[in-house]
């Protein structure tokens, strides 16, 4: 998708703000159905962000 499996970005203090960010770096993702993981818990808001924590998007997928 990105071609990148880690990155480490400064001064995003929530989640809409990380969403406009990766936007802005990888376009590709603005057509992209995601999901946004932080620490491990989908989320469906914007959220606040610590500096500590781990955040992950996460590509559709389905099964049972």
């Amino acid at each position: 998708m990105t071609g990148t499996r880690e990155l480490v970005l400064e001064g995003i203090t929530d989640t809409d703000q990380l969403i406009r960010e990766m936007n802005n770096r990888f376009p590709c993702l603005k057509e992209m159905p995601c999901l946004l993981a932080v620490d491990r818990h989908i989320i469906h808001s914007n959220t606040l962000l610590r500096e500590d924590q781990e955040l992950a998007l996460l590509p559709p997928y389905s099964g049972g």
